[in-house]
């Protein structure tokens, strides 16, 4: 990895790396990958020694881009149990720094509360999928974010396709 290279960093979202920098913590100096995350104007660090335990990815292909509208506009999953149950199986989802999984978790928490208002657990939930998929997507499609947001709002919305 380089200055300049775009990265996704998982629970985070899409961001480039912008510097590396050597810093003292607990009275050992190490180098930090520096990233810039557009949304929410957000700087991360992480140690260069920590990149792959971390599950930073290089972003996905313009062609995967249609395997992201698949899933925006597949059926709805609906997770079983309690709503305690159903936010951890999403953010474990969130976790995996996948962007299907991304894209499969704002879809279901959007048209859930599309419903019925969700808890503020899985709002929060809702609102860092829709930041990791955006992100990525804004780099990917060269697009800027507030074109990204409406089209995966319209994308979501639309009636998922009948099943064969």
């Amino acid at each position: 990895m380089k200055i300049g290279d775009k990265v996704v960093y998982p629970m985070h979202g899409a961001g480039e790396i912008s510097g590396i920098e050597e810093n003292e913590v607990g009275g050992v100096t190490s180098s930090y990958y520096v990233f810039h995350l557009p949304m929410g104007n957000m700087k991360l660090m992480l140690p260069v020694d920590k990149v792959e335990e971390a599950g930073l990815r290089e972003l996905i292909s313009p062609e995967q881009v249609d395997e992201v509208i698949e899933v925006l506009t597949a059926k709805t999953e609906n997770l079983q149990g309690s709503w305690n149950k159903r936010y951890h199986t999403n953010l474990d989802r969130l976790k995996s720094g996948n962007i299907l999984d991304a894209a499969a978790v704002a879809r279901n928490l959007s048209r859930q509360n599309n419903k019925k208002k969700i808890s503020s657990g899985e709002r929060r939930l809702l609102d860092l999928s829709r930041q990791i998929l955006i992100s990525e997507l804004v780099y990917v499609c060269d697009k800027t974010p507030e074109e990204i947001t409406t089209w995966v709002d319209n994308l979501i919305d639309m009636p998922p396709a009948k099943e064969q």
